[in-house]
């Protein structure tokens, strides 16, 4: 047994010597350390250190004795290998030593001081070294790098005491060589796996230290802002610094397709490490949030500092807000949280709900930051901001089609693209319902930066990541709701989010411009703002989105059309607003946007190519597209047409207006220029002060047009005394109907050059200039565009057929000049077009017969005048349709033709001989007979006896058509039957003959059936058959034709004499016509004349009648109208006799319109009707009183209680008539209370006015002038009811109705309210005293008796009373001869007025004018 154990001993022995002997040890023992003074060479020590290095990379972890490592690792870490002068024996000591941790790992054979210093060799010298990839000893750098990346060994930095300093070198060189300068001289680039192992290395650390120092984690998330080069330049230095941001040369240069390395690398970290990256993140932006509100809550500030700190009230024992550098690191710090959505979205888990309580914190500046940052992490906004807008340049050329558009907002730069790894409101519902919530925030700055941020989160999507469908409709309807804020900073900060979406979002998303829910119904609303700001960004973002979809309404896309076609109505229709500001804005959009002088961005058309072939269109090297193939005229005048077709009726008067002021203004201007030249920049020879003063009362014109008087005023000084030229040629090419479109966007364009790159023009010198060039430019109607406009009213391109001719027929009206080049073209065609007994014309004829005879009146030299021309004009004349066409051939004939009485008798002859009524053609010599007896009377004289029996006796008598209805019908057809067509021409036959009557001495003879005709029909309704049966239909139309006619008539002051006021009033009355096409008809035809100033002062009396008027939208337009009026007879400065009588038109008028309300039918003296007529004068004091002429009106109303009535013969039991006394009591009560609401004060005019003496007789008799004046002829409870009715109506004069602070506000600035003032005295009131203020009742006027109100559609307003009218009206003989006191209104004739002598004198100076030819 013994032998046996020591046996088994021995062997067991043996066996563990054999186990030891299989593992072999470092075989390496060549000396690495020296004693001081005998160093080991450089270069033995170096091949030293490769032979070791060699050996132990050959070595694995498991199979080595670890004991041999011992000294090596001791000679490894001594100080003299450590800290070795040589570069290269550090590195290759260090390589050792990472392979020893190797071999060792996990027990390293080192103290910890040792350890201490090799990471510090590591980490300070050698990896640092990795930016400079040809260095020498590069690999053993990698090597090094890759070593601890691989094994892990990094980890045992963590067990050193006090490396956090290490720690944090070491993330902040690793981050310092991804994102600094990363080449060396020979040009080579960091490799890949050097970033790899950085992040490896980094990711290790975080993910083993028990804690992270603040420093640490500063460097970490400070890489994100590395996509934000401006963050980085604001940063300090030190900072910066210490955190590991330096700025480089890549941060300028950020258009980048990958991520910045150092970005990556730390979002690597933050994703592979969350809830430790998370809980240290939150920390960090709690403890920013914190420092920045202890700071609010710990000190006191001055009252000024406060209120830029962002208090609110700014008192001055508020707490203070953050200081400056608190909300540095506050916006720092914010800005951080937008970039980790981006990257690592799981690290704010606990981070948003502290961003979702700044949403609630009482300090200003943190919700708003609050507010920003979410809206931004929810569009997936970064640190690097918002990517560039979508393209919507209304030049550009070919336009933007919907199908060309992607989907996607993509952009080159990847920093900048929108991106949103989750969905915000599904990953944090809470935070994201409290976001929403920020839209009824109480300070409109949050509420301007929450729409803001809205827009960017519809605009991207979300950052891609999608909202729901309830969700994208949700923030749309509250984008309309911030169109519509109190605020105007909310208002312009949604006008401006409206603006950044593209084509394709705005007409699927945002509705149509006529909705008023929709975003675009209210943008368009804005262009009426109240504040200029929001109109003029509003005007331009929309006049420039349908610039941009003029391609697809141009292609009858459906949806682009409902969603923006309408918007430049809305654009032209703020031009009723009359404001000076507005029309330069419209200006500015109309030129600029809608249709921009550089559309489109083409040269004019080369030759072709010497094989005929033409050449695709290419882009120059200035922008223009060079081509062979397009026509830039046709082009321009397609979106012309385009524009022109979708006005509503009303925009489209104002974009016609438009075109006529310039044809005034370009005369204003060529004068203003010449005086330019004769002011020779100052230095005159000659007639010095009548050359200053005519220069002076030009740019007074120029500054009644703009805005700023002043400054309109010294820039066009200056540009006179600059005396340039050039500049003159300049304008002057602009302004000449000769020049064609490249001529005139020429000239605009270099004297725009010259004038900015002139030494002596002031800078603000184009401000001024520019909208004058706009309005004074032949730019809309251009020759240029004729040849288009006659190829599209050919062929219906684009169904723009109809607008072609409309625009057509404006040109030639209003510039005929343009049509120069191309009449003779027009002339042929209507040759060819001419109709026979047996072949009808082309019903577009018409317009180009009107274009001809509209040149024909000023150039009849350059109309042909062969026989085949003359032949197809009489040939038009007996067989045109429709029957303009022979009334239009008949004006070409007289004003063209040498032989014009010998065609005209000829075409008498023709009309009437076998003139049987329903006969082919028979409207058309009724046509021509009307235009030639206006034109040609002698001629006609021939057959005047055959010409009047058809029109009366065949024609205006006689009854074709039956009718059903009972003989008081009175209604309105949109179609015209023949037989009230050919009545409508008889009529005209009748009225031209007496227009055309020259002989004073037996006019009235002639006139006064004629009158007596007009009277009948207007006094009966419409009724002309002594049978009474004319069909209802035929009666508003020969009612509305009649008045017309008169109007016309009164155009020529001999004829406007035999207007008696009885027939005056009669004729007024129509515009109360329970008809609404008859009363606006007759209305728009009043104000054309009115202003145009072709008519007398008296009618201006007539547009006060729509007091009552039922459709709103027809009310306001003509209230607008008189305001425009009534400030343009303002502005006439009395500086004679006769421009005082022209300031005081709207005002002298007033007594025309109370004798014309003392004989309205429905005027009763009960307290009811007195209520009642009260609205007239409202409606009146509302559209003409200022606090400047209150008491020239006040002064007016007691005038008329010291005469009696001359209209009416008296009754000789009472010779007075009270009817005036009741009103004139009326309106002084009425103004007294419009006074007082307004906050006026009427004083006592020094002077007397005499009222006209047609309408007025003055009182001889002193008693009688007493006591009618001293009496309140008004029942005692009228007070009470026009205290209500005015009351009523300046509320729903106000925008939207609603209450303003105060009534005397009328501006809406909430002004206090004076308190009511007495009366002035006057003699005239005597013992009279003022009538007591008594409260107003609820409820509103009454409605005038047998007269029902109605609310609903327009036919059944139609038959309202609510126009004060009544069937009470009686036909009179009256005696049509002249008055007898020669001049009606000597004593109250304000303006010298221009009569109509036998041409209409073209004058387009006000809006609402229609084309219409003399006949």
């Amino acid at each position: 047994m013994p032998i046996k154990a020591a046996a088994s001993a021995t062997t067991t022995m043996v066996e563990e010597e054999g186990i030891e002997e299989q593992m072999p040890g470092l075989q390496f023992n060549e000396p690495l350390s020296w004693r001081a003074g005998k160093p080991i060479a450089i270069g033995v020590l170096l091949r030293r250190l490769e032979n070791l290095l060699k050996e132990m990379r050959g070595m694995e972890q498991d199979e080595n004795e670890r004991d041999s490592l011992t000294k090596v690792a001791k000679d490894l870490a001594s100080p003299n290998l450590l800290a070795h002068k040589d570069k290269g024996v550090k590195a290759w000591t260090v390589c050792c030593l990472v392979e020893i941790l190797r071999l060792c790992a996990p027990d390293a054979p080192f103290t910890a001081q040792q350890l201490k210093d090799i990471f510090k060799t590591i980490i300070r010298g050698i990896l640092p070294a990795l930016s400079d990839p040809s260095n020498a000893y590069n690999n053993q750098h990698l090597h090094v790098l890759e070593s601890l990346a691989q094994v892990k060994s990094i980890i045992l930095l963590t067990d050193i005491p006090s490396s956090e300093e290490l720690t944090e070198y070491l993330f902040t060189s690793f981050f310092d060589i991804l994102a600094g300068s990363s080449k060396a001289s020979s040009g080579e680039l960091l490799g890949k796996n050097v970033e790899y192992n950085m992040t490896a290395i980094l990711t290790v650390m975080v993910d083993e230290s028990p804690t992270l120092s603040t420093e640490v984690v500063d460097v970490i998330v400070a890489q994100f802002l590395r996509t934000d080069p401006r963050a980085l330049s604001g940063s300090s230095g030190a900072k910066s610094k210490k955190n590991g941001i330096q700025s480089d040369d890549k941060q300028s240069k950020l258009i980048l397709r990958d991520l910045p390395p150092a970005y990556n690398m730390a979002k690597t970290i933050c994703n592979t490490c969350p809830d430790k990256m998370g809980r240290q993140i939150s920390q960090y932006f709690n403890d920013v949030i914190i420092d920045a509100a202890s700071t609010s809550s710990t000190k006191i500030i001055s009252k000024k500092a406060y209120r830029r700190s962002g208090s609110v009230d700014g008192s001055d024992d508020e707490p203070k807000g953050p200081t400056e550098d608190d909300l540095k690191d506050l916006h720092k710090a914010h800005n951080l949280l937008k970039e980790l959505w981006r990257a690592c979205p799981a690290v704010l888990q606990n981070v948003i709900p502290q961003l979702e309580a700044e949403l609630s914190a009482e300090n200003l500046q943190l919700r708003l930051l609050s507010t920003q940052t979410l809206g931004d992490i929810i569009s997936g906004i970064g640190a690097a901001g918002l990517p560039p807008p979508p393209t919507m340049d209304s030049a550009a050329y070919p336009p933007l089609h919907l199908s060309d558009i992607s989907d996607a907002r993509a952009t080159q730069n990847l920093l900048t693209n929108p991106s949103s790894p989750l969905q915000f409101p599904q990953a944090h519902p809470t935070a994201y319902a409290s976001f929403l919530r920020r839209k009824n925030d109480k300070s409109p700055v949050i509420r301007s930066a929450w729409t803001t941020e809205i827009g960017r989160i519809l605009s991207t999507s979300a950052g891609g990541a999608g909202l729901s469908q309830n969700e994208e409709r949700t923030l749309i309807d509250d984008l309309a709701q911030m169109l519509i804020d109190a605020d105007e900073k909310v208002r312009l900060a949604a006008v401006k989010v409206v603006g950044t979406f593209g084509l394709r979002f705005v007409i699927d998303k945002l509705g149509s411009v006529t909705s008023s829910s929709a975003v675009m119904g209210n943008l368009a609303e804005r262009v009426r703002d109240r504040k200029h700001a929001v109109r003029s960004e509003a005007m331009r973002i929309l006049a420039r989105i349908w610039g941009v979809a003029a391609g697809e309404i141009a292609a009858e896309e459906e949806q682009a059309i409902t969603c923006i076609a309408a918007a430049p109505s809305r654009i032209l229709d703020t031009f009723y607003a009359n404001d000076l500001e507005i029309n330069a804005l419209i200006d500015r959009a109309l030129f600029e946007q809608l249709l921009p002088l550089s559309y489109p961005p083409i040269k004019a058309k080369a030759a072709k190519n010497v094989n005929g072939n033409s050449q695709r269109a290419k882009e120059g090297q200035n922008g223009d597209i060079e081509s062979e193939t397009v026509d830039p005229d046709k082009i321009r005048t397609e979106r012309i047409l385009i524009l022109v077709k979708y006005l509503d009726e009303r925009a489209k008067k104002v974009f016609f207006a438009l075109q006529s002021r310039q044809i005034m203004l370009a005369k204003i201007m060529t004068a203003y220029l010449q005086r330019c030249e004769d002011y020779n920049g100052g230095v005159m020879d000659e007639n010095e002060t009548q050359i200053k003063n005519h220069l002076s009362r030009l740019i007074d014109e120029f500054t009644k047009l703009l805005p700023d008087p002043a400054k309109t005023r010294d820039n066009l000084w200056k540009f006179a005394k600059l005396h340039d030229r050039r500049s003159y040629q300049l304008i002057r090419f602009c302004i000449a109907p000769e020049s064609d479109y490249r001529i005139v966007f020429n000239a605009i364009k270099e004297f725009t050059k010259r004038i900015e790159s002139s030494t002596n023009a002031p800078a603000g010198m184009l401000e001024t200039l520019t909208p004058l060039l706009y309005r004074v430019g032949v730019i809309i109607y251009n020759k240029s565009h004729v040849p288009a406009i006659m190829e599209f009213s050919r062929n219906d391109e684009k169904s723009l057929a109809a607008t072609a001719h409309e625009i057509l027929r404006e040109i030639s009206s209003k510039t005929p000049e343009v049509l120069k080049a191309h009449v003779q073209e027009i002339c042929k065609i209507l040759e060819e077009e001419a109709p026979t007994s047996q072949k009808a014309n082309d019903p577009g004829a018409v317009d180009n017969l009107k274009a001809c005879a509209s040149f024909s009146s000023k150039f009849s030299g350059e109309i042909p005048r062969g026989r085949n021309f003359v032949q197809a004009m009489t040939n038009f004349a007996l067989y045109g349709t429709p029957p303009e066409a022979a009334k239009y051939a008949v004006s070409i004939i007289i004003n063209s033709s040498d032989k014009k009485g010998l065609l005209a008798r000829d075409l008498v002859r023709k009309c009437v001989r076998d003139f049987e009524y329903g006969a082919e053609g028979f409207l058309s010599r009724l046509a021509s007979l009307s235009q030639l007896m206006l034109l040609a009377p002698n001629e006609v004289d021939i057959e005047s006896d055959a010409v009047i029996d058809i029109a009366i006796q065949r024609i205006l008598l006689q009854v074709r058509t039956p009718s059903n209805e009972p003989a008081d019908s009175y209604k309105w057809s949109e179609t015209v039957d023949e037989e009230c067509e050919a009545k409508c021409w008889a009529l005209k036959i009748l009225v031209n003959r007496i227009r055309s009557h020259t002989a004073p001495e037996t006019l009235s003879e002639h006139a006064a059936p004629i009158y007596k005709l007009l009277n009948t029909i207007i006094s009966q309704e419409g009724e002309v058959s002594p049978q009474t049966d004319t069909p209802p239909t035929h009666k508003s139309r020969l009612r509305l034709l009649a008045s017309r006619l008169y109007l016309k008539l009164c155009l020529q002051k001999p004829h406007d004499a035999l207007l008696l006021p009885a027939d005056f009033n009669s004729l007024a009355f129509v515009a109360q016509d329970s008809k609404y096409p008859v009363r606006s008809g007759f209305l728009q035809r009043l104000k054309k004349y009115l202003g145009q100033q072709l008519l007398p002062p008296r009618f201006y009396a007539i547009p006060f009648l729509l007091a009552y008027e039922p459709i709103s939208e027809f009310k306001l337009e003509t209230s607008t109208w008189i305001r425009s009026r009534a400030a343009f007879f303002s502005q006439h400065k009395p500086q004679s006799l006769s421009a005082t009588k022209a300031a005081i038109v709207m005002e002298a008028v007033f007594a025309r319109l109370i004798s014309l309300l003392a004989h309205h039918p429905d005027y009763a003296s009960t307290t009811e009707d007195l209520t009642s007529f009260s609205r007239y004068i409202t409606f009146y004091l509302q559209t003409v009183a200022t606090e400047e002429n209150i008491s020239l009106i006040y002064h007016i109303a007691e005038r008329v209680k010291q005469y009696r009535d001359a209209v009416q013969p008296p009754d000789p039991d009472s010779p007075f008539d009270t009817n005036l006394y009741h009103l004139s009591d009326l309106a002084q009560l009425t103004i007294r209370k419009f006074e007082d609401a307004h906050s006026w004060t009427i004083q006592t005019l020094p002077a007397k006015i005499r009222l006209p003496s047609a309408l007025f007789v003055e009182l001889k008799d002193h008693d009688d002038a007493q006591r009618i004046a001293e009496r309140n002829h008004l029942p005692e409870d009228v007070e009470d009811g026009v205290e209500a009715v005015l009351r009523q109506e300046l509320r729903a004069a106000r925008p939207g109705g609603k209450k303003r602070k105060s009534d005397g506000d009328v501006h809406g600035e909430g002004r206090e309210a004076k308190k009511p003032k007495g009366i002035p005295i006057r003699k005239a009131e005597g013992k009279e005293k003022k009538a007591s203020h008594h409260k107003a009742t609820a409820a509103g006027t009454k409605t005038p008796k047998n007269k029902a109100q109605s609310k609903a559609k327009l036919k059944e307003v139609e038959d309202s009373g609510e126009r004060r009218r009544s069937g009470r009206v009686k036909s009179e003989e009256k005696n049509y001869v002249e008055r007898s006191d020669g001049e009606d209104d000597e004593e109250m004739e304000v303006l010298s007025w221009e009569y109509m002598d036998g041409n209409e004198r073209e004058i387009s100076q006000e809006l609402g004018q229609s084309d219409e030819e003399k006949g």
